[in-house]
């Protein structure tokens, strides 16, 4: 079959599901495969629970005309989603980087949702997967698209602009982020650096922090750059303050003024000044742009306050690398309480460089006074350090639920896989 006429059948029926256990009736499913699955094995019983049709690459399962047999699933699923992104003449932004590219994409999807019909990615399916789903959710209604890349390789992002096509694109930061995989730091920046080329070779447009030099390198040769920061840009703002919630003085652009977030951390700052830029860009009115950036409220453990009793929490347990934890621990250190106390999960992928980065953090932690800190799995095992340390988030927990934690701010954070929100959970 085509994919102009598997098109047709999903214009008919358009609704995607990979996961049986999640599909509805009308559905179409794909059979994805992985190291530890097969969804063909699953394409019978898709059926059975109303699928319109499943999508499979291996022949023993094809039992009736409703089973489209393809050579590669994935491969299917992209290339409808690529054929789905062409029918639609609308701005596509993509967004990629180190650190606070979920943030940004929630703050621009909040800020255009003001004034246009906005489709972003949903949670954190910015991957080979979850980018073409995110393609094929999006309706004729449209006006623009917010869609998220990560990658943790070379050719990742390069891979996604093939079937996103986007218009416009951001990279928030290049910083030590998948250090394993990208092959060190400027291998980083070559990677993240695959979007700015895509949007070169098709003459959109891009925007940058203008405080960051390499930025300003690697958008070189766009037609159209648009500038943040601190200064010298088209929309400027600093910080006011961050105790508790981070407040932004915005001093250029179509809003100027006071901007009282919900965020918390200074290092929110470009993912605001970002989402203002794309907004003043697209013309959403001062108005809907300082409504949008003071009502949106994280969630998902990033740079979430949690206030349990007396006891102030700092949720950023999604993510961690050396970058987004070097700076969070000297934010927390910059609050005003007496108390305070670091809970920090191990970081991953971050291959030879492991323990060097490790160790480059709990240099950063004894720089300041804190009443406790504790460390968590990974290589912080490996190293020697004054402070407490547990296996896993388990255990962490276990000594947690014995503290007296009243009047004390708790910053916790954590590569995914320590799952460092369950200590409180």
């Amino acid at each position: 079959m085509t994919i102009a006429a598997l098109y047709n059948l999903f214009l008919q029926h358009p609704s995607v599901q990979t996961d049986t256990r999640k599909l509805q009736p009308g559905d179409i499913y794909f059979a994805l495969k992985g190291d530890n699955f097969d969804g063909n094995l699953f394409a019978g019983q898709a059926l059975e629970k109303g699928a319109a049709y499943a999508v499979i690459d291996n022949a023993a399962y094809k039992i009736n005309d409703q089973m489209i047999l393809v050579e590669d699933v994935l491969t299917t699923l992209q290339q409808l989603a690529k054929y789905h992104r062409q029918q639609f003449n609308i701005p596509f932004i993509a967004i990629t980087g180190s650190n606070g590219k979920t943030t940004s994409k929630e703050l621009v999807h909040a800020v255009l949702s003001t004034t246009y019909k906005t489709y972003t990615t949903e949670g954190n399916l910015n991957n080979h997967i979850g980018i073409p789903l995110t393609i094929l959710k999006i309706k004729a209604d449209a006006e623009i698209a917010v869609i998220e890349m990560g990658a943790n390789h070379q050719q990742e992002i390069a891979g996604y602009c093939k079937y996103a096509l986007p218009t416009h694109g951001v990279i928030t930061n290049a910083g030590k982020a998948h250090l394993e995989g990208f092959g060190g730091e400027a291998g980083v920046k070559k990677g993240k650096g695959e979007l700015f080329d895509y949007i070169r070779e098709h003459k959109g447009s891009v925007f940058i922090m203008n405080d960051y030099d390499y930025l300003q390198e690697m958008s070189k040769g766009i037609s159209e750059v648009i500038t943040y920061g601190t200064h010298d840009a088209m929309v400027v703002g600093t910080v006011v303050s961050s105790d508790t919630f981070l407040q932004v003085n915005m001093l250029s652009g179509n809003y100027t003024g006071l901007l009282q977030t919900k965020l918390v951390g200074d290092y929110n700052l470009p993912n605001v000044l970002l989402a203002a830029t794309v907004g003043q860009y697209f013309k959403v009115t001062a108005e809907n742009i300082k409504a949008a950036l003071e009502g949106y409220t994280p969630s998902n453990s990033r740079s979430q306050l949690m206030v349990k009793g007396a006891t102030h929490i700092i949720m950023d347990a999604y993510n961690a690398n050396p970058s987004s934890m070097k700076l969070a621990i000297e934010n927390f250190s910059r609050q005003p309480e007496t108390k305070k106390v670091l809970m920090l999960g191990a970081m991953a992928e971050l291959g030879a460089e492991s323990l060097q980065e490790h160790q480059a953090i709990i240099d950063t932690i004894s720089k300041y006074n804190w009443q406790q800190v504790v460390l968590v799995g990974g290589d912080f095992l490996k190293l020697s350090h004054p402070y407490l340390q547990f296996n896993n988030a388990a255990e962490a927990k276990e000594w947690y639920t014995g503290q007296d934690m009243d009047n004390t701010s708790i910053l916790i954070k954590g590569s995914r896989s320590m799952q460092m929100e369950k200590i409180i959970g």
